[in-house]
């Protein structure tokens, strides 16, 4: 079953990669590794998620901007694959960006909404190493922001 397939089954579409909101590329090959830039809850050119956690904006709300940022570096991955998904073999690493209130110290928490869905997806090839950081900050006032490494054919 197609990655897109399984994404329409858990409710998701995936769309075209929002355009970089600043001065670099969505995503990069080299070799067999694709390089996805930090990728924001962007949809419809809205995001889905402003301000930090727990404050402004709750951990399943942050998961849920955090799944999205998934289907953002999915398009911006199929965008440089010729529009092929089929040519992912796993992920290898994702690095989760939290704009966190002073005390919040559950990023983690925030970044399952990304792992989970990947792995939801790839089984145990969805299955990678993480970072989950906390930030005072993130551009456009985004809640998450997530860089990836696929390995691909």
């Amino acid at each position: 079953m197609s990655i897109e397939t399984k994404l329409t089954e858990l409710g998701f579409a995936l769309h075209n990669a929002p355009a970089p909101i600043a001065a670099y590329i969505p995503a990069i090959r080299a070799g067999n590794l694709v390089f996805v830039s930090g990728q924001l809850p962007l949809t419809g050119g809205q995001l889905l998620a402003m301000g930090p956690v727990p404050s402004h904006v709750s951990v399943d709300q942050a998961q849920e901007a955090a799944a999205q940022c998934v289907l953002n570096g999915l398009a911006a991955l199929k965008s440089v694959m010729g529009n092929d998904l089929s040519k992912l073999q796993r992920v290898i690493r994702v690095g989760v960006f939290v704009q966190s209130d002073d005390d919040f110290t559950d990023q983690a928490l925030v970044a399952n909404g990304a792992s989970e869905l990947l792995e939801s997806l790839l089984g145990e090839n969805g299955k990678h190493v993480r970072a989950a950081v906390g930030v005072n900050t993130l551009p456009k006032n985004a809640t998450v922001e997530i860089e990836f490494v696929f390995e691909v054919t």
